[in-house]
This record gives C-alpha cells, sequence and structure tokens, in this order.
C-alpha cells in the first residue's frame, strides 16, 4: 500500500469553517479558553466527530477525547491532537489545525476503510495558550500530573473568574477522571511557529523535542507622587525600573543565544498622565533547548532584580509560576515521522520545538513526537498567522502515516487478508 494523503479540499473546509468563530476583523480568530466562543468551537468539533463515528468523552479539566475504534480496544490508542483555544489576536492555524487534522485522519481511514490494531484518539487539550488563565498547557499538565486537577480549577483570569466555574458555566465539566491517561503513541501537528523551515525549504519539521522554559509574574511596587511637583532625584518610579528590567531580559536572552526572553504583559497603576507609577506587573518568559543554560539565565535574572531593588528603591517580587525542562521525544515516534514523510517524499528536517506544546506534556507519560508546516514569514500568535492548503494537507499526510505505523493496519475494506499484509508491508 503506498502512503496516502488526506482529503486536502476537505481538511481546508474544516479549518475555515472553524475560523469562522470568533474571527477578528484583521482574519484572524480570538476563542479565549472557556468563554462562549470556545463552547462554540468545542460544539462544532464534537457534532464533526461524532459524524465521523467517534465516541466522545469530556474529563474533569475539559478535555475532549474523541475515540475511533480498534479491532481490540484494551489496547492504549494511538493519539493526535491540539487545542481550539487561541490568543487575544490569534490565527487560524495555531492548535486548531493540530486538532482538524485529527479530525482528518479518522476521516480519511474511513474513506479507505481501514481498521487498526490501535483505536485512534483525538484530543482537544483545554487552555492551551495560557493567555486567559496562566500558567499555559493546564489541560495536558493535569492530566501528566505536572499540575493537580484542583489547582487548575481554582486558577483565576484578570477578572477574578475562576477557571473551574467556568468550566461548569459553558457545559465542559466532565465527569472522566483525568488520571491513567495511557497512549501507545501520540503526535501532535502544529504550525511551526518559526522562520527555519521556511527559510531552508523544507516541508515537514521532524520535530525530536521541546525547549525548556520558565515564566514569572513580576510585580514593582515604588511610590505613586505628583509628576510636575516631585523632583527627579526624589522619585521611586515604578514603570522606570521597569523599563530597565525589560531591557535586562532582553540582554540576558542575547547573552545565550539561542534563548529567548520576553516580556509580553504589563499592567501600570494608577495609569494616569500626571502621577509617577507607583504599581507595575508585569510578565518574564525565559526559553533556552538547554537546562543549563536556562538555569543560568534564571540566576542572571534574579540577580537584576536584586541590583534594582537596591539602585532603585522599588520593591521587586519575582514569583517563578511555570517551569518545565527541556524535553526529548521519543526515538520510536521521530522515525515514525521521519519515514512518513520520506514515503510521502516532501522534504525534512529535524527541529527542535520553541514554543511549549502539549505534546511536551504528553511526553511525560507516552512516547511522543510532533509534525511541524511552515507558516509564512514565520509568524504566528498574530492575526495575520498564515499557510496554505497544501502544506496543512502534508503535515496532515505524515501524522495520518505516521499513525499507521504505530496504530497496526488489520484491515481494509473489499481487500483480502493476504492483500492486507502485502499492502501493510509497503506503507
Amino acid at each position: 500500500m503506498k502512503a496516502l494523503k488526506v482529503n486536502k479540499a476537505r481538511l481546508w473546509d474544516s479549518l475555515m469553517e472553524m475560523a469562522k468563530i470568533g474571527a477578528t476583523d484583521k482574519g484572524g480568530c480570538c476563542r479565549l479558553a472557556l468563554t462562549d466562543l470556545d463552547k462554540q468551537g468545542r460544539d462544532l468539533y464534537i457534532r464533526w466527530a461524532e459524524e465521523a463515528g467517534c465516541t466522545v468523552k469530556i474529563d474533569q479539566v475539559g478535555n475532549i477525547m474523541a475515540t475511533r475504534p480498534g479491532e481490540d480496544m484494551s489496547l492504549p490508542p494511538v493519539g493526535t491532537g491540539s487545542h481550539l483555544d487561541t490568543q487575544p489576536t490569534g490565527g487560524k492555524f495555531d492548535g486548531v489545525f493540530g486538532v482538524l487534522s485529527g479530525l482528518e485522519v479518522v476521516r480519511s481511514l474511513n474513506d479507505h476503510g481501514i481498521k487498526t490494531r490501535h483505536p485512534i484518539e483525538i484530543s482537544v487539550w483545554t487552555n492551551e495558550e495560557g493567555s486567559r488563565f496562566a500558567p499555559a498547557m493546564m489541560g495536558s499538565g493535569v492530566v501528566s500530573g505536572r499540575f493537580t486537577l484542583q489547582e487548575i480549577l481554582d486558577k483565576v483570569d484578570v477578572e477574578g473568574k475562576r477557571l473551574g466555574d467556568e468550566l461548569e458555566r459553558i457545559g465542559y465539566a466532565g465527569e472522566t477522571p483525568v488520571t491513567g491517561r495511557q497512549y501507545h503513541a501520540f503526535f501532535e501537528t502544529h504550525i511551526e511557529q518559526g522562520p527555519y523551515l521556511e527559510a531552508e525549504g523544507k516541508t515537514i519539521g521532524v520535530v525530536t523535542g521541546g525547549q525548556g522554559q520558565r515564566w514569572y509574574d513580576v510585580e514593582l511596587t515604588g511610590q505613586e507622587s505628583h509628576a510636575g511637583t516631585t523632583p527627579m532625584h526624589l522619585r521611586t518610579d515604578a514603570l522606570t525600573c521597569s523599563a530597565e528590567l525589560i531591557l535586562a531580559v532582553q540582554s540576558i536572552a542575547q547573552q545565550h543565544k539561542p534563548g529567548c526572553g520576553t516580556v509580553g504583559f504589563m499592567q501600570v497603576g494608577p495609569n494616569s498622565r500626571n502621577t509617577i507609577p507607583g504599581k507595575v506587573t508585569l510578565s518574564v518568559d525565559l526559553r533556552h533547548p538547554d537546562d543549563a543554560a536556562l538555569s543560568d539565565m534564571d540566576a542572571q535574572l534574579q540577580e537584576t532584580v536584586a541590583r534594582l531593588t537596591q539602585e532603585t528603591g522599588v520593591k521587586i517580587e519575582l514569583k517563578p509560576i511555570w517551569y518545565y525542562a527541556p524535553i526529548p521525544f521519543a526515538p520510536q515516534c521521530i522515525e515514525a515521522v521521519r519515514t512518513a514523510a520520506a514515503a510521502l517524499g516532501y522534504s525534512h528536517m529535524d527541529i527542535i520545538a520553541g514554543a511549549g506544546h502539549d505534546a511536551c506534556y504528553v511526553s511525560d507519560f507516552a512516547p511522543t513526537s510532533m509534525v511541524f508546516t511552515p507558516c509564512l514569514n514565520g509568524i504566528s500568535h498574530n492575526e495575520i498567522e498564515s499557510t496554505t492548503a497544501e502544506e496543512c494537507e502534508a503535515g496532515c499526510s505524515v501524522l495520518l502515516n505516521a499513525m499507521l505505523q504505530m496504530a497496526e493496519v488489520v484491515a481494509i475494506e473489499g481487500v483480502d487478508a493476504p492483500q492486507v499484509l502485502q499492502k501493510v508491508s509497503q506503507l
């Protein structure tokens, strides 16, 4: 049996239909986790999954599991999936491409009348983005044991709304236990969210692991005072101090290439034109593929905070809120992706995942890898995020064939048993 390709038009149409939910004026999507728009996306996906013959369960943290039966339901499934939530000004493909690629795998298996020994399972993980509730990757983090269920249910957003209450409100507080999940293998398909594939002219990224991350919340407390009557040498300006901290984050990252450092969130108080800022709250995001280097970046950040506190008089509270070490993926899953790409004739290269992905937490308890596809100019977390139907088809077709390698084809509709064995051997 030659390597199979998915239905390009059907996959693209599904992506565009989902993109209508939370569509923004600039062509992107805003479906924040556990909002009414997230519920609409989840509802549509479940309808499609059930129409494709899957049974659907929802666990205690709102993760959705859609299962296509295998010949032996006692075996752990071969899994795939990603997330449906987006950034506030997100694109059409981040996360959702991985979910709908899984759905297209099931639809394609149905088209070809293929039966697998292992079940096939598609997951929609809750709050991968971390943009409404921090930290990110909550759903997969609970299943992997990185977080406890209760601590995640008790997280609140900036408006004080509790995650567990929002799950109840939109009808996605499921009863399936979060513990005990197993996979024979797990694959996540995703746009690269970076420029490497495009720059190298490669169609497929064979993801060998994910880089480590450290997230912090930072609160700087100075002294509010009148902007016109307080001389410069007597000011304790929290915003000016925060500017020095932001530049230090950039410098730390530049000293640890290929590490990254980002301040992406900030609130200023009292946020008045003629009042010296007395309080600033901001985020810091440090990343590196080497854990020793990431630890050194952390140490330099701590030293910077101590120095700025002494020099400026501003009180700085640096609170670590999330850490995971660089993660190596499973050799057998990496090889399955590489073999599928080669069988389909797609150019490919090994690559490290620069962003956090649910697959990184799934790798704690299951053999895992990822499939990357290019995105235009490497831009993601942006309404102009773009890819093509052909690039989506390629990534999803690699996913299909990699999953078939692990799920074991046992029957093909209209083909007798000896021919099935012959066709499978050609995969």
